[in-house]
């Protein structure tokens, strides 16, 4: 085993200034380490024992970590404690860990301050690659009029629609952190900067379409790889990644003739494959002896090139073309001088320079102490890298000197954020303003579409502009105007802006069979129990999660009863069977056998029997997939209601509207009904309001139905909460059940569900549904078809799988917008359905049956054209 290195540098925000007398401490496998901080805010290299380099370059390496993992405290009295978990550390690799020290103020001693966690590396986790390339190209969208390298980017800490982070960094560090987390710092150099060049490239492009800010969102790029590139916020780094970035930052992939960054799709290769880039091929091709246009060549096109701009947001001064060294005079030295001295107010031991346009050796010591400081090649000639490194400190330390000096009064009015009474406008001046002028600044940093102001206690055009767009952003009436209103939400923003900010479970895998114990068996024992009620034959057990003799039995009766294998033993179709069975009384949708659908003869109002609860069985059935058919209670009774319900039928179906069931109608309504019913039910939570009086013993109705649902869902998960009879009735038991429901929610324990207990019960058992453990799929049947349709009320996982697939639609396509993967299909949500059926060309219902599930899965990821 060899050695890498944790290299530790603290600065405070931005690099802007080191900071002097950190105490670190490092802990790993068997081990301790302490450092402190010298004046330059550097600490002693730490040599940490790493597996050997070979790991990391063996693609088929999927069960030993190719990195040894240690942690990093940094402390110092009057600043906030920096803790990072996850350090990755490669043999003859240094890793920079630079931990940004921030004052502790009082009015930030409420605000969290979690540990930096990173991950498990993205290629040994099989996590990372980027989102795809989009399919379309949007006439009319919006799209800058150069390519611009920006100063910072704004990535959103999560998927697009997401309620999740923004947060803004340079643009170089985040290619760094793009790349440590995205492939291994050990491959060989052209590997690495192929992948590079696509890191960048992909970013450019999303800033170059306005992807995200065309949608309406403030940021520009998100950290999720199912829609960009992996990015971890606050993650240490590889030495090699910042090298390379500092040298290629300002280049990217275009198709020749064309003047967009292109947008290159990348994969691991391994674990996920994909049209562009295999990571993993790349070090396969630099080691036949392949540059890196030539590795993106392979993969890309022979119709590509590597572009670099000098096009940089926020730099004085370009890269005059070839190195600076001694001897060298001119503009361009002096610009540097400049800059260097600057630098030195924050970085004392860099040395001031006499601004002569003129490089000697004094300069040559400088340059060499600011490349050493930096990780650099300390060899005193001022490259590309030096150049944009000195320029990117620059406006670092005097942005930092900005914001903080003139923000903070001689006197500290107003920094509580107190309002003082005076309403600024244009034409304002004073301590007011700065402080007003400092909150925007601070928050034009996080929000792309708020423009930074200079902090001179002047209210002029600049400060109004800031703030309209601020008042737009928030919601706020858009004057330009500073009231009190508008005073308090940018206050409440700048001290939020401090704070530092999966799949439920599946089908286990494995058959479950007698000997069997836990959380899969008390699932199955559950649904039996449930299904007993409304199918006597069937055994009745108990829900312990254990798989005994007398689970096997009930398991072997209801396989017999279902027409299914009986060995007593639940595989993936017994489990499907049962949890449809479970979902169809939940919905009760459970109705006697269907006859063919042969002809009854006429039924009109006043009719009943058989034949008119199958007709409001298909009623019921055609109301779950299209809403302007209402529901009806399956009763044999023909009244109003199932009038009205064939009426809305027969004008969905453009039929005589009569309320009366002929042929046509009978045979229109059976042959729609009899294709959706493949689909399997439409499963929603579907609420009842509280009754209005609390329910006790002898009450009966739809709503003790629908309260014994919620309690038995409670019960399911909660062993303290005893499992009511699935009844009407408001029995002993259901009772007892709602004690115990009482005590696991504090409140009294009466046995009467009162509307506290109603709200109470009712919201548990809701959460709950939204993330049960869905089991009708493994992981090697992830997107098979549920056997149940779904729509606008639907909740739970695979509610989650099609706002998936929709989110990917909207990668591809233009003109849609994104939905929140929160489990519940919405509005949003039928939108995107419809849209999705009218482009397979199905029936447009908003409904997700069998068809529109193969259709959104498909358009998700092989997009066809149109």
């Amino acid at each position: 085993m060899m050695n890498g290195i944790l290299r530790i540098q603290t600065y405070r925000p931005r690099q802007s200034a080191p900071v002097e007398g950190v105490t670190v401490v490092i802990t790993g496998s068997g081990f301790t380490a302490h450092r402190i901080t010298d004046a330059e805010g550097n600490a002693e290299d730490v040599a940490i024992c790493a597996p050997a380099c070979a790991l990391s370059l063996d693609e088929n390496n999927t069960t030993t970590l190719p990195y040894a993992v240690c942690s990093l405290t940094a402390r110092k009295p009057g600043y906030r404690t920096v803790r990072i978990q996850g350090i990755q550390i490669f043999a003859g690799q240094v890793t920079l860990a630079r931990p940004e020290m921030i004052p502790d103020t009082e009015e930030g001693k409420d605000i969290a301050n979690p540990p930096v966690i990173i991950p498990t590396h993205a290629l040994f986790a099989g996590n990372g690659g980027s989102g795809p390339s989009p399919t379309e190209h949007c006439t009319g969208s919006r799209v800058l009029d150069r390519v611009i390298v920006p100063k910072n980017i704004t990535v959103h800490l999560g998927r697009p629609a997401a309620s999740a982070r923004n947060v803004t960094v340079s643009f170089r560090d985040y290619i760094a952190n793009v790349a440590s987390s995205e492939v291994y710092p050990t491959w060989p150099i052209e590997a690495l900067k192929a992948n590079i060049h696509c890191q960048i490239s992909l970013a450019l492009n999303r800033i170059y379409t306005e992807w995200y800010p065309s949608k309406g969102y403030t940021f520009n790029i998100t950290n999720s790889t199912s829609y960009d590139q992996y990015y971890v916020h606050g993650r240490t780094v590889f030495d090699v990644m910042v090298k390379l970035t500092d040298d290629i930052f300002n280049t990217y992939i275009r198709k020749t003739g064309t003047v967009n960054p292109y947008y290159s799709e990348y994969c691991d290769g391994k674990s996920v494959t994909c049209p562009g880039l295999k990571q993993w091929g790349t070090v396969t091709l630099a080691n036949q002896g392949r540059n890196a246009l030539s590795i993106l060549k392979y993969y890309y096109g022979s119709d590509i090139e590597i572009v670099r701009t000098s096009n940089i947001q926020s730099i004085p001064r370009s890269y005059p073309g070839s190195p600076l060294r001694q001897g060298d005079r001119g503009t361009a030295v002096f610009t540097l001088q400049r800059q260097l001295n600057r630098i030195t107010k924050d970085y004392p031991f860099l040395g001031l320079l006499t601004v002569d346009g003129v490089f000697g050796s004094r300069m040559t010591e400088t340059v060499k102490r600011f490349q050493k400081q930096f990780n650099l090649t300390a060899d005193g000639v001022v490259g590309r890298q030096t150049w944009y490194k000195i320029s990117y400190i620059y406006v670092s330390v005097k942005d930092l000197a900005e914001l903080t000096s003139e923000g903070e009064t001689a006197t500290g009015t107003l920094s509580d954020g107190t309002w003082g009474g005076t309403v600024l406008r244009v034409g304002s001046s004073g301590s007011a303003v700065e402080q007003l002028q400092f909150w925007l600044n601070t928050l034009a940093q996080y929000e792309s579409s708020i423009p930074s102001v200079t902090v001179d206690g002047v209210y002029g055009s600049g400060t109004a502009g800031a703030v309209r767009a601020f008042q737009r952003r928030y919601g706020l009436s858009v004057d330009g105007v500073v009231g009190r209103a508008t005073w308090t939400e940018l206050y409440d923003q700048f001290r939020s802006i401090q704070s530092d900010n999966g799949r439920p479970n599946a089908y286990p895998g494995t058959a479950l069979r007698q000997g069997s114990s836990g959380q899969n068996v008390r699932l199955v024992q559950f649904w039996l129990k449930i299904a007993r009620t409304v199918y006597p034959s069937l055994n009745t057990l108990t829900v312990d999660g254990k798989f005994g003799a007398g689970t096997a039995a009930a398991v072997r009766r209801f396989q017999s009863y279902f027409g299914l294998t009986s060995d007593g033993v639940v595989g993936r179709t017994t489990w499907n069977k049962l949890y449809e069975v479970y979902n169809d009384i939940a919905n009760r949708l459970l109705t006697a056998s269907l006859r063919p659908g042969e002809y009854p003869g006429i039924l009109r109002r006043g009719s009943t029997g058989t034949a008119v609860r199958e007709l409001q069985f298909y009623l019921y059935l055609m109301s779950a997939y299209e809403s302007s058919i209402p529901a009806v209670s399956i009763d044999g009774s023909f009244g109003a209601a199932t009038e009205n319900s064939v009426r809305a039928y027969q004008r969905f179906a453009k039929l005589t509207v009569d309320g009366v069931v002929g042929r046509t109608t009978w045979n229109s309504l059976y042959g729609k009904a009899s294709t959706l019913r493949v689909s399997g039910p439409v499963v929603t939570l579907k609420r009842l309001p509280y009754p209005g009086t609390p329910l006790a013993v002898g009450a009966t109705g739809d709503a003790v139905l629908y309260y014994n649902l919620l309690l038995q869902r409670i019960a399911y998960y909660f062993d303290s909460v005893e499992s009511p009879p699935l009844s009407d009735r408001y029995t002993d038991e259901t009772a007892a059940s709602t004690r115990s429901a009482q005590a696991l929610l504090d409140l009294p324990e009466t046995g009467v569900a009162d509307a506290e207990t109603w709200t109470a019960v009712e919201a548990l058992s809701l959460q709950l549904a939204a993330v049960s453990p869905n089991p009708d799929r493994d992981a090697g049947q992830a997107d098979a078809y549920p056997g149940r349709a779904m729509k606008e009320g639907s909740v739970g996982p695979d509610v989650g799988q099609i706002e998936q697939w929709l989110n990917g639609r909207y990668m591809r396509i233009c003109g849609e917008d994104y939905v929140t993967e929160n489990f519940r299909f919405g509005p949003k949500e039928t939108e995107g359905v419809r849209a999705a059926q009218e482009r397979a060309d199905l029936l447009v219902t908003g409904t997700v049956n069998e068809e529109t599930w193969a259709a959104l899965r498909a358009q998700s990821c092989e997009c066809e054209e149109g």
